[in-house]
């Protein structure tokens, strides 16, 4: 994954294995092991040594550069186990933070994290972005974004950089998005420097759904190194977790749940197939059976103003029918878990995946579509998903920034050296 911004500081002149790369390396060992200490662990730096098989003056002297970069902070004491006096316990520092951003179809939204992925402030912002230029969308989440930061940095959290994530298929390098069909993007170069201007690890772009099922892997209370999840919005996304590391492919495009055809002789798709997964299954697709109208988008973006029901509307619509037993939305979300079993069933046989995990609308309507997806699942793949292995995803709308701003602290425990400067 790369950042639209290099890391501030000197360029890294040093050669393979090298004494600096030594240090790096060495670096990124002491706060990754701080990092996985649990909640209210506060590791002593002789048990950094303990756990690392560094010796303890390296240690001391790592946990200083550390601190001196405002990545960690000396807590209260620690019995260590041994005796001599209790040894100063260390923590990530609260103090710094992340930004995670979303765009999709009706609303953006953002959201800080601390360094242990504790969510402390989240706004969100519905408007549909279908009628609206990539630039003016990007500059409205550049806006709500700033407020954010400027909360976070009221409440004394410097934002070190951030993460984004758009439905779409993505170039992280470039920061482009190839296509995004239900935005009507394609070919996108985004400026994501203009999103949190000045952090110094940039901003850093993903496909929503893999997002999604990397906040998955993280928040999930039961846990579990390999499994689908399935992301349902206006379209439907997929992210593949396999050995607890978010599988992508060769070209990073893994996982197009959505456009898996489920009806070869079905209706065309914003992704210029026919019969794919998201025009049975995706919000637009249900409410349409359901008999709910939603916002239409515009021909063009120059185009009148969508008029009718938000989209959070006309899903609170959706489950008051269903909690009334209307026979429509009834049929429309049976008919949706019907064809989601479908492409679930194709995908699990293919990865040897036995386990899956429904995010978005998906986990929303849960009650009523897990029935028709179980009993699909069990004629298209019998015996592949047990019923106990389907999931309903805890995460909540905020899965994608989540997933996102996760990832950026992520890389920055794999490469602290690329953090210069000093706690607020």
């Amino acid at each position: 994954m790369a950042s639209s911004a290099p890391a501030a500081g000197a360029p890294d002149s040093a050669t393979p294995g090298s004494m600096g790369d030594v240090r790096r390396g060495n670096l990124a060992l002491v706060l990754g092991r701080i990092a996985q200490s649990g909640a209210g662990m506060h590791l002593t730096r002789a048990q950094v040594a303990a756990a690392s098989g560094l010796t303890k003056a390296s240690v001391s002297s790592l946990v200083l550069d550390l601190l001196d970069a405002g990545l960690v902070r000396e807590i209260g004491l620690n019995p260590q186990g041994e005796r001599g006096r209790p040894g100063v316990g260390l923590e990530l520092s609260p103090a710094m933070g992340v930004m995670g951003m979303e765009i999709n179809v009706d609303y953006i939204s953002a959201g800080v994290t601390d360094l242990a992925g504790n969510l402390l402030l989240h706004q969100t912002q519905e408007q549909d972005n279908r009628i609206a230029s990539p630039g003016a969308v990007a500059a409205a989440l550049a806006g709500l974004a700033a407020d954010l930061r400027g909360n976070a940095e009221a409440q004394g959290v410097c934002v070190l950089g951030g993460g984004l994530a758009v439905p779409g298929l993505v170039d992280v390098r470039t920061g482009t998005v190839i296509t995004a069909p239900n935005l009507g993007w394609n070919t996108e170069a985004l400026d994501l420097d203009a999103l949190l201007p000045g952090v110094p690890l940039g901003t850093t772009l993903f496909n929503e759904a893999n997002a999604a099922a990397l906040a998955e892997l993280r928040y999930r209370p039961a846990g579990g190194a390999d499994f689908l999840f399935v992301s349902g919005e206006v379209g439907v996304g997929g992210g593949l977790v396999i050995g607890s590391e978010l599988f992508t492919g060769p070209h990073g495009h893994a996982g197009e749940l959505g456009h898996v055809v489920v009806q070869p002789d079905g209706t065309a798709c914003s992704c210029g197939g026919t019969g794919c997964l998201e025009t049975v299954a995706g919000q637009d697709a249900i409410f349409a059976a359901a008999g709910i109208a939603t916002q239409a988008a515009p021909a063009s973006r120059s185009g009148p103003a969508a008029s009718g029901p938000s989209r959070s509307e006309c899903l609170a619509q959706l489950l008051s029918a269903l909690a009334a037993g209307d026979a429509s939305a009834l049929d429309a979300v049976t008919r949706a878990g019907r064809f989601l079993g479908v492409a679930v069933a194709s995908t699990v046989r293919l990865l040897n995946i036995s386990s899956v995990v429904l995010g978005g609308h998906f986990a929303i309507l849960g009650e009523w579509i897990l029935p028709a997806l179980s009993d699909s699942l069990e004629r298209y793949a019998p015996g592949k998903v047990l019923p106990g292995n389907i999931s309903l995803s805890d995460v909540g709308q905020a899965g994608a920034l989540l997933g996102a701003a996760g990832s950026v602290v992520r890389s920055l425990v794999e490469a602290p050296h690329r953090l210069q400067v000093q706690a607020p």
